[in-house]
């Protein structure tokens, strides 16, 4: 994990996405939150987490963020946020700091996290 590079990615976002910054920061934390062996890499115009596999990464876009599972197909969604229909990977796209709590992140990292087997 590079702590400078991912300094200078929330430093980015911090001035030229200013409106998702605190979804951004949020997700973050509740990613890290969620083990002690968590890891995080600038990857992909994001933030890759790992504990060891990767299983999943917050990217910010012009006027949203999503938040994507690696192993999304797999996990159960008794909400139904989860969004893509590839091979293995789902996400959940977030417009406002409100979505974090409506559609149940926490829960859904969690659950990410667990079947990553970390």
């Amino acid at each position: 994990m590079s702590t400078d590079k991912v300094e200078t990615f929330l430093q980015d976002v911090r001035e030229h996405r200013a409106d998702l910054f605190p979804i951004v920061a949020r997700l973050r934390a509740i990613v890290l939150a969620t083990g002690p062996s968590i890891t995080e890499e600038v990857k992909y115009s994001g933030l890759l987490f790992s504990c060891g596999p990767s299983f999943c990464g917050v990217f910010p876009y012009k006027a949203h963020v999503t938040l994507e599972f690696s192993q999304g197909a797999l996990l159960a969604d008794p909400h139904g946020f989860l969004s893509g229909d590839g091979k293995f990977r789902r996400h959940i796209k977030l417009e406002m700091l409100q979505d974090i709590e409506t559609k149940h992140i926490a829960e859904y990292v969690a659950q990410a996290h667990a079947a990553a087997e970390c």
